[in-house]
């Protein structure tokens, strides 16, 4: 197979959902997943319907076994792997989450959820990608991690994202050859979890997700983006 190959976590709506058309339209076949394997079929058939090459599958980040059931079926079926996207993230935090008062049982679900979750697909995916030479990693971070920029409210989601950076660094030095390992905030975005009054739209968020996805062999790798700049940790 010569087809390249895209996995994209938590891909039935919004950013996931939108990348995954993109990255078929531009002839990648793609691996659209959600922890429910009925809605990642419901969003891949809606692809489907517009002539694009999209596969569902069932997968929850959160999981040690689902992720190693998910490569086990996975490297049962293709043998390469270009792309991973690993967009699956959650706010936890009922309200601004005042971090005097948050519960240690919130903080790790988040990290479990939105930094774990990343680690998990990374220890997978990068083995496959080092061994044929090439492969793209884009970790879906945010602003609120960034360290240089840590303001208060919402401390699980702010810390499992710095944690997140974290990762991405750490797993940019296990790349070899043509591997790229990075981190994208696709800033406040109209989604479920951005809301109405976010002033980005979907298109507008997942430019930097594409442009990380399809870094040709000159790109950068263990860096944080918003869109195609690079930002401060």
């Amino acid at each position: 197979m010569t087809q390249r190959i895209a996995i994209v976590t938590g891909a039935r709506q919004g950013l996931g959902y939108a990348a995954t058309r993109e990255l078929a339209k531009a002839g990648y076949k793609v691996i659209l997943t959600a922890r429910s394997l009925e809605r990642a079929q419901q969003a891949a058939e809606s692809l489907q319907k517009e002539g694009l090459d999209v596969e569902a599958a069932a997968l929850d980040v959160a999981e040690d076994q689902s992720v190693d059931d998910f490569f086990q079926a996975y490297q049962k079926k293709y043998n390469r792997l270009d792309v991973l996207i690993n967009n699956a993230g959650k706010i936890f935090e009922e309200s601004t989450g005042h971090p005097l008062h948050l519960s240690s049982e919130i903080m790790a679900q988040a990290f479990n959820n939105n930094t774990l979750s990343a680690f998990r697909m990374c220890q997978k995916a990068l083995p496959i990608m080092n061994a044929q030479g090439y492969g793209r990693i884009v970790n879906v971070s945010s602003g609120m991690g960034a360290l240089n920029d840590m303001g208060g409210g919402y401390p699980a989601y702010r810390t499992s994202k710095a944690a997140l950076n974290a990762v991405t660094r750490i797993m940019h030095h296990e790349a070899r050859g043509d591997v790229k390992v990075n981190a994208v905030c696709p800033g406040w975005v109209r989604t479920d979890m951005g809301g109405n009054s976010a002033p980005r739209s979907i298109a507008e968020g997942i430019v930097g997700m594409l442009y990380l996805a399809q870094l040709p062999k000159d790109g950068p790798s263990g860096l944080f983006f918003r869109d195609k700049e690079s930002i401060d940790w």
